[in-house]
């Protein structure tokens, strides 16, 4: 097959703070030698590895390093890793939006990108003459725009406002319309960070749809990054686990998958304290318990399906407040929500100051075995979050038998027994 793009050993250095060589003189020095004669940075210096949770040990962080692969026309690979690890940065400069510091990267082919929402799009000028735009960059006559433009205002679904100047769109419009542009102008190579969350369920869908079409009907090379596996799993067949500005695993989407969600198993002897965010400021938390233990891992042996959830804390003003949960599979995805609060008549309101508040939530009785992710909020019922605990707990659910005798798993048979 025919090669689309290729990375022979790209690496990325940024300085932390300051971005210059400290003197006037050194910047000319760099600019003769890199733009001038075309040589390699002089000031490039070893750089400490990208971790963005370590403080730094040098004034200089490697972004991406030794990035070596190659993707294959027609294919649809997946980029994944968690916040920090170099994705964004790879799809820049597979855009040419900055250039890489050591390396190349050859690509065939005109590549539409969507990197971020809004990209290549112009805020005072309507969604029809940044389709108009986007199409010249891209190469494209009049003529072949207007051919496609029907098509890419109706995937879009922005007809009403097509007239409009961009900057009075909304994000999800925004994003909706860079997409439809991007997918619809024929580009060799499309690359899609993750921007697409912004958009609606339905859009996300139709999305996901048109990537596969373009992949496998026109044989169109696709770069996705995303963090829902979901999807991930769905569009592509290959993936690329990227941490610390390195690959560690390139190979089938389903085994990247499952290394990443690996990677990023609870610790056993965590405690949910140390997972709190806050999104307000009318609140801190001192203590949360789960079946009155502060750790983050719950074995519920069948029959047992109740997880109690007790917080301490301090109010900062008079507020309502109210214990609410979000159950999720091992792969993010959503399968529940509890809300105890919403079946009671009135919400209590708490006075400023310390406050204990207890909620039990009743699992389905019918459950499937497996580990499940519960996230716990401190919520302003219908107002706003004031306390969150994204991967709260890991709840591990064990020893449920149907009347068969059939141990059934989550990941085999879905969440519930249906009777």
């Amino acid at each position: 097959m025919t090669t689309a793009i290729e990375f022979n050993n790209i690496s990325k250095l940024y300085r932390l703070g300051l971005v210059s060589s400290g003197t006037l003189s050194n910047d000319l020095k760099r600019w003769w030698q890199m733009s001038i004669l075309g040589k390699e940075d002089p000031f490039l210096k070893v750089g400490s590895v990208n971790d963005r949770s370590k403080a730094a040990d040098s004034d200089y962080v490697w972004a991406l390093k030794d990035i070596d692969f190659k993707v294959e026309q027609g294919d649809v690979v997946g980029i994944i890793g968690k916040n920090g690890a170099g994705k964004s940065t790879l799809l820049k400069l597979l855009s040419k939006v900055t250039g890489p510091t050591t390396g190349t990267i050859k690509a065939k082919g005109r590549i539409a990108s969507l990197l971020e929402v809004g990209t290549g799009f112009h805020s005072e000028l309507t969604g029809r003459e940044n389709i108009y735009m986007n199409g010249t960059i891209l190469g494209m006559t009049k003529k072949e725009i207007d051919g496609k433009i029907d098509e890419i205002v109706d995937f879009s679904g922005c007809e009403r406002y097509i007239d409009t100047p961009v900057k009075r769109y909304s994000s999800g419009m925004t994003v909706r319309l860079g997409f439809a542009v991007a997918a619809h102008l024929d580009p060799e190579i499309l690359v899609v960070d993750e921007v697409l969350a912004v958009g609606d369920a339905e859009f996300q869908k139709k999305a996901i749809g048109k990537m596969q079409d373009v992949s496998q009907g026109e044989g169109r090379t696709v770069l996705f990054v995303s963090h829902n596996m979901s999807s991930i799993k769905a569009l592509c067949r290959r993936g690329i686990l990227l941490e610390n500005g390195s690959v560690c695993y390139d190979g089938l989407i389903s085994d990247t998958v499952d290394l990443y969600l690996k990677g990023n198993e609870f610790d056993e002897e965590g405690i949910i304290m140390s997972k709190v965010k806050y999104p307000s400021n009318e609140i801190k938390l001192k203590n949360v318990l789960i079946n009155g233990k502060p750790n983050r891992v719950v074995n519920l042996v069948y029959p047992e399906r109740r997880v109690k959830v007790e917080i301490e804390g301090e109010l900062l003003n008079d507020i309502h407040i109210a214990i609410e949960a979000k159950l999720f599979d091992s792969q993010n995805v959503l399968l529940a929500k509890f809300a105890p609060i919403l079946m009671k008549t009135e919400v209590p309101k708490m006075p400023k100051g310390k406050f204990k508040l207890e909620e039990t939530v009743t699992l389905p009785s019918n459950m499937t075995n497996g580990e499940y992710r519960m996230q716990i909020e401190v919520t302003h019922p219908n107002v706003q979050y004031l306390a969150v605990i994204p991967d709260a707990a890991k709840l591990v659910l064990s020893e449920y038998i149907t009347p068969t005798g059939n141990s059934l798993m989550y990941n085999q048979n879905g969440m519930l027994l249906l009777q």
